[in-house]
């Protein structure tokens, strides 16, 4: 006979309530113990920490070559800018292509310095206190 692998199955926890299990109970405790023991063969599906599934996105991310902001709302945005300066300019996609891409850049590194200055503060978090302050460091700041 041939040994085949056992898989394990997936057990569902389930709600009891009395009007699930179809019984009047008058005493808490009976009804306790009889959930306890209907759940005890129920294990907890396996929860990450927050910051393990954040890690694990970031370096999905920093492999990736990919672009970050959608093309359609970055387009939308540049158009909307540039109506303020000239009526009727055209962008072949070649160009809004690298605009996106430096501002992306742009983007990246600003956060990267941002960060540097909360773990400066002794923080994890970033603020925009701390885009302020990266900015005023690069002397982008009014």
């Amino acid at each position: 006979m041939a040994r085949t692998r056992q898989t394990s199955r997936k057990i569902y926890r389930k709600k009891f309530s009395r009007r699930n299990l179809g019984i009047k109970v008058e005493n808490e405790a009976v009804f306790g113990a009889i959930l306890q023991n209907d759940l005890a063969g129920i294990k907890k599906p396996h929860k990450f920490r927050p910051e393990t599934a954040a890690f694990r996105e970031i370096r999905k991310l920093q492999e990736s070559t990919d672009l970050l902001i959608c093309k359609s709302p970055f387009q939308r945005l540049v158009r909307d800018i540039a109506l303020d300066f000239n009526i009727g300019l055209r962008f072949e996609p070649k160009a809004m292509l690298a605009l996106q891409e430096a501002s992306e850049a742009y983007m990246v590194n600003l956060f990267e310095d941002a960060n540097l200055c909360a773990t400066h503060g002794q923080r994890e978090t970033v603020a925009p206190k701390d885009l302020e302050l990266a900015r005023r460091l690069r002397g982008e700041l009014n």
